[in-house]
């Protein structure tokens, strides 16, 4: 998009799955550019690819055709070097996320024997040596999260499953990713804690955090600001809504009147992809 900075580049992006003599094409030369700052969110019916797209983009899978590249900064100021990482092996591929991607599951994913702070941690000095300055960091993000000092040395079966995604949020961005990425990140939590996560997550963006979410659930793909829609592994279509107005029922909203706009330019979109 003119204007925009292209942080992820996929070109011709095939994926197939063979169980014994049956094939499975799930994506299918699928053409696709992720644009800084952006709150993407991927839909699309059971089936369509969306979790396969997810995967392919962040490093989590390899594609069976076609190209995936990032275009980040690898130490050299306002330099940006174009990377392909379809072609790297096993380790430089784990480096590279390492580095430059974060992931949030549906499931979070935690170490039940691990503090809710070293469960951060513990990725973060896979970067960084500076164990002071990355725990001064895992602190103010969990404190922007609302997690309190007092669950700290919780371990995750202490906390609620809100409390617990909040974590898992803050261990995808620990490492300052260039993208974060989002499969069904509120698939397993009730509507308040949903409503946190996604406010976090809204919150993430809005300081220039790139996010690449998959969801099914309208409330959580009102978050973006560029919805792609899947169907039998190609692009159907996508929309670009503008940035999150907050919520459309909200009387007390100052933009409640774009924001309900919003809201229905995101519904007929749908419905005209037979969601």
């Amino acid at each position: 998009m003119d204007g925009k900075q292209t942080v992820i580049s996929a070109k011709n992006l095939s994926k197939t799955f063979s169980n014994e003599s049956v094939q499975q094409h799930v994506l299918k030369n699928l053409n696709l550019s992720i644009y800084k700052g952006d709150f993407t969110v991927i839909m699309g019916n059971s089936g369509s690819g969306k979790s396969t797209l997810l995967y392919a983009l962040s490093g989590m899978d390899r594609p069976s055709i076609g190209t995936v590249s990032y275009y980040v900064n690898e130490g050299k100021k306002d330099t940006l070097s174009e990377i392909e990482i379809s072609q790297y092996n096993n380790d430089r591929l784990a480096k590279f996320r390492r580095d430059h991607v974060g992931f949030v599951f549906q499931q979070n994913y935690l170490n039940d024997s691990m503090s809710a702070l070293d469960n951060i941690l513990v990725c973060g000095l896979l970067k960084s040596t500076d164990k002071r300055s990355l725990t001064k960091r895992a602190k103010e993000l969990l404190e922007k999260v609302e997690i309190t000092e007092r669950d700290y040395k919780k371990f995750p079966t202490q906390l609620s499953g809100g409390q617990q995604q909040r974590i898992a949020v803050v261990r995808g961005v620990i490492n300052a990713p260039e993208v974060l990425f989002a499969d069904e990140p509120t698939g397993a939590l009730n509507s308040q804690n949903t409503e946190n996560v996604l406010d976090i997550l809204s919150d993430l963006n809005a300081t220039g955090q790139s996010i690449v979410m998959v969801t099914h659930t309208f409330k959580a793909a009102e978050r973006g600001n560029r919805i792609i829609y899947l169907a039998d592994g190609i692009i159907s279509d996508e929309i670009y809504l503008g940035e999150y107005l907050g919520d459309y029922k909200d009387e007390s909203n100052p933009n409640i009147e774009e924001a309900r706009e919003r809201h229905n330019r995101l519904k007929i979109f749908l419905q005209n992809m037979g969601w």
